[in-house]
């Protein structure tokens, strides 16, 4: 008998629509991606970017990001593609699951290059925009692990373990009595996550308005925050997964990844913001109340000089530090 004190788990995560299969995971990923933009816009304009941007931007970040976590789960998963037994097949059943936070980043992050660079746009400044927005992603995204049963942690009999149930398709198994097979009580590491990154997103909101940063630098701590939660999240997993010196491949991902993270903020600092569109002769925060900018999580506040505008843009040049910038 299993006790009262425990987070549920959904017994279904796929619902048939007519010939149609609906499933929790795919839905989750969209709805992460929704409010990503939504809030990526609201960040945009209140640093002086056009209305509409995130979006162009978004139509080639979002599949390029899709192949790039799924290349990446693939690759760093391959046994039940291409090993005894596996089905190469299944590495294009994306509905099923399976997309890797890394390669989504990175080929995303080609994506929006690609689509920035087509409207001379600074990445590192449209970077900057985005970042709280994708940690909203990431946390919403996680619910289809736990429509799907995923990404739990070890044993454990907390007030708040979580009920995972044996699943099969889409469905959990129904023992002789009709009622679903209780697997165990696990650490809800799902749930560790997406509480993780919804903080992270609030730290980088502040941090944003706080120090002003720019150049990439909110987006460096996105990656720093979201790696430092990854890396002990990672260590509580127990769910197959290909291991170096016994330790789970993605454990290192998140400590290289966020030591270079953190590594960039330092050599970044101290750089004034960025004007996004200088032939406008507006910048960030310029054209909007302030209740808009506060909104978006920016300060409002002057925007550099025509003449320093070309500076600005030109990618790899220095500007001299602004007093009192961290």
């Amino acid at each position: 008998m299993t006790p009262l004190a425990a987070i549920p788990s959904p017994t279904q995560g796929v619902w048939e629509l007519g010939p149609f299969p609906v499933r929790a995971y795919a839905l989750s990923i969209i709805a992460g991606i929704v409010a990503a933009c939504w809030i990526a816009e609201r960040r945009w304009v209140a640093r002086g970017g056009h209305p509409g941007e995130v979006l162009d931007i978004a139509v080639w970040a979002v599949p390029f990001g899709i192949l790039g976590g799924r290349l990446y789960h693939v690759v760093t998963t391959p046994q039940p593609y291409f090993g005894e037994g596996g089905d190469p097949l299944r590495a294009l059943a994306i509905w099923e699951g399976g997309l890797g936070i890394w390669g989504a980043i990175a080929l995303g992050g080609v994506g929006a290059w690609i689509a920035c660079r087509r409207r001379g746009i600074p990445l590192p400044a449209f970077g900057d925009a985005i970042a709280p927005g994708l940690l909203v992603a990431q946390a919403i995204g996680r619910l289809g692990n736990w429509f799907n049963n995923e990404l739990y942690g070890s044993p454990t009999d907390l007030p708040w373990a979580l009920r995972v149930y044996e699943w099969d398709g889409g469905r959990a198994v129904l023992g002789a009595d009709g009622q679903p097979v209780v697997a165990g009580l696990f650490h809800p590491a799902f749930l560790y996550e997406l509480l993780w990154n919804l903080a992270a997103a609030a730290v980088v909101v502040w941090a944003d308005r706080r120090f002003r940063l720019s150049h990439g630098r909110a987006f460096a701590l996105y990656v720093a925050l979201y790696c430092a939660g990854r890396f002990w999240i990672e260590l509580l997993r127990i769910d197959p997964a290909n291991t170096l010196l016994g330790i789970r491949l993605n454990v290192f991902t998140a400590a290289v990844v966020g030591l270079l993270a953190v590594a960039y903020l330092v050599w970044q600092r101290g750089r004034p913001r960025e004007v996004i569109h200088p032939a406008d002769g507006t910048g960030d925060g310029a054209g909007g109340d302030d209740d808009t900018a506060g909104t978006a999580g920016e300060t409002a506040g002057e925007a550099p000089s025509s003449t320093d505008a070309p500076a600005v843009r030109r990618a790899g040049e220095r500007s001299h530090d602004a007093p009192g910038q961290p």
